[in-house]
């Protein structure tokens, strides 16, 4: 068994929607992964987070940087960027086409 981090297939998935090149641009990894806020009720400005960015958080693949701006955001930790660089070496899982400023990030990172 490996003690390399991998990523579970919604949070591949999830990870695929939110740094896929869209009308010719791409989110960094610094901006990380935005997480919604209860915005009314009891846990109102806590955060909300999906359910694939809540099991990165629970497996130390993510933390939530909370800035006192309307969205929180999920930044990449060191195991979760390890899970990263993994899931960036299948070319099946991250194609260059549509992923490239992902992939020339991740390689420029240390």
């Amino acid at each position: 068994m490996s003690d390399t981090p991998e990523f579970l297939p919604k949070e591949r998935d999830l990870i695929r929607r939110e740094f896929m090149v869209r009308f010719s641009s791409a989110r960094s990894i610094h901006d990380g992964i935005l997480v919604k806020r209860w915005a009314t009720g009891p846990n109102k400005g806590q955060p909300k987070p999906a359910a694939a960015v809540q099991s990165m958080i629970e497996r130390g693949l993510v933390s939530l940087v909370d800035n006192g701006a309307h969205w929180l955001k999920a930044t990449f930790t060191p195991a979760g960027l390890q899970a990263l660089r993994g899931m960036a070496a299948d070319q099946r899982a991250l194609p260059p086409r549509q992923y490239q400023p992902l992939l020339d990030e991740l390689a420029g990172l240390p």
